[in-house]
């Protein structure tokens, strides 16, 4: 509603950050939502011994840390910028205090939870159930795809990972990313230019994402 939006856009404090700075981090107590006004932001965990698995990007109007400002719990994740990043916080007392005033809201909130409980199962499914390092990478690159833009060319978005990033998202190491896109560039499934990543033919990727 109007009314709620404008009462949130009230208590927001902006801010903007460099590529690659942290924005909070798993067990950092919880300060309150963080919403993406623009650029990108990386979700993690780490596991005890060190090694990290990547879990979704967010974009511009996506919420950070929802649920542990709503609970009162640690963060769960690392959010870390991939790019030049706007923000908006609004501290967890005051996001509560919203709340209160807006009860029409948790519905909305209710919604975004499931979405992303959604996402995170889709996730695991990526990582977990795929049986080769081609599928899970074809996965990977339908589900970024889905924010480019169609062209005569096919679907272009922005793309500029590490292969170690990219192997942090479907629990591969870089070697197998490099050889494995390099056979995608080879079949004409995916082409490069620059930070941008074109997938000629949706339909041809989606047979090693379903193989």
């Amino acid at each position: 509603r109007p009314e709620a939006l404008r009462d949130l856009a009230s208590l927001e404090i902006r801010s903007s950050h460099v590529a690659n700075e942290c924005i909070f981090s798993e067990k950092d107590r919880a300060r309150g939502i963080f919403i993406v006004l623009d650029g990108e932001v990386k979700l993690s965990i780490n596991s005890s011994d060190g090694r990290r698995l990547s879990l979704s990007i967010a974009r511009k109007g996506e919420i950070l840390g929802l649920a542990s400002a709503l609970t009162g719990v640690p963060y769960d994740v690392t959010a870390e910028t991939l790019y030049p990043t706007k923000i908006a916080h609004v501290s967890r007392k005051e996001f509560l205090n919203f709340l209160t005033r807006h009860p029409e809201v948790y519905l909305t909130v209710t919604e975004y939870l499931s979405r992303h409980v959604t996402m995170a199962c889709e996730q695991l499914r990526t990582v977990g159930l795929s049986a080769t390092a081609p599928e899970k990478l074809a996965r990977l690159l339908l589900e970024w795809s889905h924010s480019g833009q169609t062209t005569e060319c096919g679907t272009r978005f922005r793309f500029s990972l590490t292969h170690e990033e990219i192997g942090e998202f479907i629990g591969t190491s870089r070697e197998t990313v490099t050889r494995t896109l390099n056979t995608f560039k080879n079949r004409h499934l995916v082409a490069f230019q620059g930070s941008m990543v074109t997938i000629p033919s949706r339909t041809a990727l989606e047979s090693f994402a379903h193989a």
